[in-house]
């Protein structure tokens, strides 16, 4: 009995663990303004040196979110209003050592550029600014609602976020008109 219970102390510990980690490393910022709510986010250390040495080998590198928009029920399954899947990817040209760097949002590509700058690749790859998710029509006043953010990375040789091979986070507001 006694260690069956240790077991299970150790197992709601690490899991603790993993959720203060999913904390830290995803920072989720929802803004409901002009009749629309975009999401803006950041995977703070989803930049490591496994994710560049694989750019710098040639293989194509994406990150993908999953974004949800969901309304709190209480005693019940939450409801989703929203969903939104943004893809970006860098493909390095070891011959002209430029980043061909794509954004697409749901299936739609919203943004094209080449660049020669790291930091310029690492914030493209790892944040992303106001993302329409829904618009404040399809909300109920004064209800609470959060966005949840499922992030994943491929080409998966190793992990990026080094114990999971996707992060997830979310941030709750209120709508207030």
């Amino acid at each position: 009995m006694k260690r069956r219970l240790g077991t299970w102390c150790a197992v709601a510990f690490v899991a603790a663990g993993v959720i203060v980690r999913a904390a830290e490393v995803v920072r989720i910022l929802p803004i409901v303004r002009d009749d629309q709510v975009v999401v803006s986010c950041e995977l703070a250390d989803a930049y490591t040196d496994d994710v560049r040495d694989a750019i710098s080998s040639g293989l194509r590198t994406t990150f993908t979110y999953d974004l949800e928009l969901r309304m709190v029920v209480p005693a019940w399954v939450d409801r989703t209003i929203a969903t939104s899947v943004v893809s970006t990817s860098d493909q390095y040209d070891n011959l002209t050592r430029r980043h061909s760097l794509t954004r697409i949002v749901n299936g739609r590509v919203d943004e094209a550029t080449v660049t020669e700058d790291e930091a310029v690749v690492r914030q493209f790859l790892t944040s992303l600014t106001r993302v329409p998710l829904s618009r404040t029509s399809k909300l109920i006043s004064n209800r609470d609602y959060y966005v949840r953010i499922s992030a994943r990375a491929r080409p998966r040789g190793s992990s990026v976020f080094s114990f999971a091979d996707a992060i997830t986070g979310s941030a709750k507001f209120t709508f207030i008109p």
